[in-house]
């Protein structure tokens, strides 16, 4: 047995709360007394709720736990848009499952993390931000190569647009861009988007159209 199967099955063990001699579960195992011993300090230093020592024998009862770990805004939106999906499964105790651990990150959030990004889930429906996930990779490669798009919304208008940046506003995944159609920086909500064609050609970063213009706006 691997040693991360081997773990995975002590907590799976332990899990009923019930006192356990490392003898026994050296006998379940197959493995050294020893070994178990090891094994028991690797799940404690990970955060698992083990109680006992060696010689009297081991339980958690508690909750299993994971270590404190840090994530970039990158990770804690991948994080969030993997727990959206599942809210949205029609398993009601996966999805439930979900919004509680969606509900524990928020609350370890630290205080002055932007609000736009806050863990909880939005109002919004998930459903229809969904739709524009399909266009993403299309931004992002458009916004890495300063690639033009030819964007068509939902509503109708068109934008020639020099992609710049991809925003995520409590479970909104928008866009900003430079519309040379109507002369000024767009945003828009990336699933109001019907249609998305590259267009021939790069462009160039000028004075008034690059990113930093636009966060130099007042209320940027």
């Amino acid at each position: 047995m691997k040693r991360a199967d081997r773990l995975y099955r002590l907590m799976e063990l332990l899990k009923d709360g019930s006192l356990h001699r490392a003898e026994d579960l050296a006998g379940d195992l197959g493995v050294s007394v020893r070994t178990i011993y090891r094994d028991m300090d690797t799940l404690i230093d990970s955060g698992v709720p083990v109680i006992g020592e060696r010689g009297l024998g081991y339980s958690a009862q508690a909750a299993i736990t994971l270590p404190p770990i840090n994530l970039t805004d990158g990770e804690l939106e991948a994080l969030h848009l993997g727990l959206a999906v599942v809210a949205q499964s029609g398993e009601e105790e996966i999805a439930e499952a979900a919004r509680a651990l969606s509900a524990k990150i928020d609350a370890l959030l630290p205080e002055d993390h932007a609000a736009p990004t806050q863990f909880a889930f939005a109002a919004y429906p998930f459903e229809a931000a969904a739709r524009g996930f399909r266009h993403m990779p299309a931004f992002r490669a458009a916004i890495r190569a300063r690639q033009k798009l030819r964007i068509t919304l939902e509503d109708g208008t068109r934008h020639d647009l020099r992609p710049l940046e991809l925003r995520y506003w409590g479970r909104i995944w928008a866009c900003v861009g430079w519309s040379e159609s109507s002369g000024d920086f767009t945003s828009f909500r990336i699933d109001q988007i019907e249609t998305l064609a590259p267009l021939p050609g790069l462009f160039v970063e000028e004075p008034g159209k690059r990113l930093q213009d636009f966060h130099a706006r007042p209320g940027r």
